[in-house]
């Protein structure tokens, strides 16, 4: 029986990742998409690699640098990389053909979330907010504030969803200029030094809680944690299917309160066409050497099993599914 084209170039490829040691394991040569070096993406990189290579020994899964999330989607959808990292409101985007992709790209399959637990924060300075009754994101229209918003880069996915809860609370960019505000699409490492030179009121960024820059920042000046309404956190939740996430209120000494917001998750993709005993034995070591994920960063320490088999945004690799169930996950 003559083999299909496609078919053997797929097991052409596949035999160049996958090699057999005896029969007794899988080894295997993997390249993992994320971002730029040095960030918490590359030190994830390193709990997936130290987790196959306990499950499966000889392997190795080598970080690839790449501008992120969204070029990711094209990275995996072109078979330039066996895994990726992604956030699950990029590949919303990517399903949906929305911007910056300029047709739908479905071609990719979930193994794990990652985290969960980066969330919007808006954070205001305090005597700004203080003087122009801003104790919720809605009371900026409201109020009709001439605030100044820093969002991140434009292409980066928190500043689409930056900008879709200020369309929700009323605050659109139109209206903040029509008021005399404006918004500004900076970096994250220029927005705390804009922030502290008053070149900004507020900052509305995904960025995880109490992080160094947040901390370094509240050293500067006196802040505040702006949260958002039910209605707002359900607009944008659905838009771009995430989460809502609320940050408690012991998470800052000088937010005493707990504030809503909604947040950004990382997940783990593979090609929908990816070797199911790949798939398989990745999605186990992950689970069976969990520790190896969670001892890469503190900010990592409260993944768990249950948490990534809790994606909701793209599809799971039937061979990842097959393996949760397996454990009692699905």
């Amino acid at each position: 029986m003559k083999t299909p084209v496609r078919t053997l170039a797929l097991g052409i490829a596949l035999s160049s990742a996958i090699t057999f040691s005896h029969g007794a394991h899988a080894e295997y040569n993997l390249t993992l998409c994320g971002a730029s070096p040095g960030g918490l993406w590359s030190l994830i990189g390193a709990g997936v690699d130290a987790a196959l290579k306990e499950a499966q020994p000889g392997s190795t899964v080598t970080y690839q640098t790449s501008g992120g999330g969204f070029a990711n989607v094209v990275q995996i959808d072109q078979e330039k990389c066996d895994l990726a990292l992604i956030h699950d409101a990029e590949a919303k985007a990517a399903i949906n053909g929305q911007d910056p992709f300029d047709k739908p790209i479905s071609t990719m399959r979930t193994i794990a979330t990652i985290y969960t637990w980066a969330p919007m924060q808006m954070i205001v300075n305090k005597s700004f907010a203080e003087e122009n009754g801003i104790t919720t994101l809605e009371d900026i229209a409201k109020n009709e504030v001439p605030i100044r918003i820093l969002l991140n880069r434009r292409g980066n996915v928190a500043s689409g969803v930056g900008e879709s809860m200020l369309n929700a609370a009323g605050a659109s960019v139109e209206n903040l200029e029509k008021w005399g505000g404006a918004v500004t699409f900076a970096a994250s490492k220029e927005q705390g030094e804009m922030m502290r030179d008053r070149r900004a009121d507020a900052m509305l960024n995904s960025l995880f809680v109490n992080h160094r820059s947040i901390r370094q920042l509240a050293e500067a000046i006196d802040l505040a944690l702006v949260p958002i309404s039910q209605k707002t956190a359900d607009s944008v939740a659905k838009e771009w299917t995430i989460g809502e996430y609320t940050i408690p209120a012991d998470a800052y000494d000088w937010a005493d309160k707990d504030t809503l917001t909604v947040t950004l998750s990382a997940q783990l993709f593979v090609r929908e066409d990816a070797d199911d005993t790949m798939v398989k034995d990745l999605t186990a070591a992950l689970i069976d050497h969990i520790d190896a994920m969670q001892g890469v960063h503190k900010a990592m320490a409260p993944l768990t099993a249950e948490l990534m088999a809790s994606a909701k945004a793209v599809p799971y690799h039937p061979a990842a599914v097959a393996v949760y169930k397996d454990k009692g996950l699905m």
